[in-house]
């Protein structure tokens, strides 16, 4: 191992229970996503409509919260505010086990995804502080692949889970979702309060965080980069089965592939990229995004189900290799292009982005997806490259961008 090696492996041993935390709140999530309708149709009387409806106004009602939230990062610190968030979801789930009514539904998801709003917000920030500089991306990687491996554990439980398809089984995992948050909440007191030091300059407010225009575009970066990866659920499953009519094991084949790729994967690749330039990593990303798009326009030009399968696993190769490239170095950029004093309000603004592209992408992809495969692929490959171009810019004018990775 070279000391530059040495410089950018995170260490573990410190804050070993804030990985603890987010491993717990990930698996949390990972059992219950992909039920999180399921279990609403099995224990309330309501429609499918109903529940989506109400999952929906609850999520864009959600979207101002973040912000209010890195307000509040910045005059309290991170702790009490994260601490808040997985309070907060707690409650939210709890509620979930006595809800019958859709405005029912609708406070408790509100509390769900206004937590993970604050929650992401103060996520950047504490792990800008508890990472020496040139150790970030390794951090954000790290966690990253702890969050992946989570999810995927999570979505195995609840495979077991749901095979039995019981009230109660569905119960029980929303209480484990619930017990998930408070352990995370208690896991969390051991992190360090993170907050700026006295007499640092913070004048200006929200007006300071939006007039900086170098700011703002790399939060325009993260909207296109973000796009491409609700690709993912929501139109990649999509795709493949209902247009190009393959068996519908291949949906959970893509995500398990990409959930591993990453998992496992990203402290990896992230640790062999040491010295190279932020923006060329993010553009490289943004490739790998085009190609895996290109590839599964490819797939519906193939008549044989057999080498259209192999076309859309090796589209989901490159398409993870995006993501695995582009994340942790995302999040970097952003966290380190913000100031000490305002760094709460500077990443909520980010991760507002992140909540933006989440809300849009339903419609929008299932849109561009029913008028035919050119125009969401190629649409796509048009986002990659304006993401790229935009990768390139913030290269030119956003020193944290031009940096190296693994550099102090």
């Amino acid at each position: 191992m070279t000391p530059s090696d040495r410089t950018i492996r995170p260490s573990t041993a410190r804050h070993r229970r804030f990985v603890a935390a987010i491993a717990i709140d990930s698996i949390g999530t990972g059992v219950f996503v992909p039920v999180s309708l399921l279990y609403f149709l099995a224990t309330t009387s309501l429609t499918l409509t109903q529940v989506g409806a109400a999952l929906t106004t609850a999520g864009l009602l959600a979207l101002p919260v973040g912000p209010l939230g890195g307000g509040l990062v910045d005059r309290y610190g991170t702790k009490p505010v994260l601490q808040a968030a997985n309070l907060a979801q707690a409650v939210g789930f709890a509620g979930y086990l006595v809800v019958g009514q859709t405005w029912q539904i609708t406070v408790c998801a509100w509390l769900n995804s206004a937590g993970r709003a604050v929650f992401f917000g103060c996520y950047g920030a504490t792990v800008t502080a508890l990472a020496a500089p040139g150790q970030r991306e390794r951090w954000f990687g790290l966690l990253g692949s702890v969050r992946n491996i989570g999810y995927a554990l999570g979505g195995l439980l609840t495979a077991v889970a749901v095979s039995f398809g019981t009230h109660g089984v569905y119960t029980a995992i929303v209480a484990v979702n619930a017990l998930s948050y408070l352990a995370a909440f208690v896991l969390t007191r051991a992190v360090p309060n993170i907050r700026p030091e006295e007499g640092r300059d913070a004048a200006g407010g929200w007006g300071r965080v939006l007039r900086d225009l170098r700011y703002l575009s790399v939060v325009v970066h993260q909207l296109f980069f973000a796009v491409s990866l609700f690709a993912l659920n929501i139109a990649i499953p999509v795709y493949a089965v209902d247009v190009l009519g393959l068996p519908g094991w291949t949906a959970g084949a893509v995500f398990t592939l990409n959930t591993l790729m990453v998992g496992f994967g990203q402290g990896v690749v992230v640790g062999s990229l040491g010295g190279r330039t932020r923006s060329r990593v993010l553009v490289a990303g943004h490739a790998c995004f085009a190609t895996g798009y290109l590839l599964f326009l490819t797939a519906d030009r193939v008549t044989a189900l057999a080498p259209a399968f192999g076309i859309v696993l090796l589209g989901a190769i490159s398409y993870t290799f995006g993501e695995i490239l582009g994340g942790p170095i995302t999040s970097t950029v952003a966290a380190e292009s913000a100031p000490d004093a305002l760094r709460g309000r500077y990443l909520a603004l980010n991760q507002l982005a992140v909540s933006a592209a989440g809300a849009l992408a339903p419609a929008a992809l299932s849109g561009l997806l029913s008028t035919g495969a050119a125009t969401i692929w190629l649409t796509l490959v048009g986002v990659s490259v304006l993401g790229a171009m935009l990768a390139t810019t913030i290269g030119t004018v956003v020193p944290a961008a031009r940096s190296h990775i693994g550099s102090v």
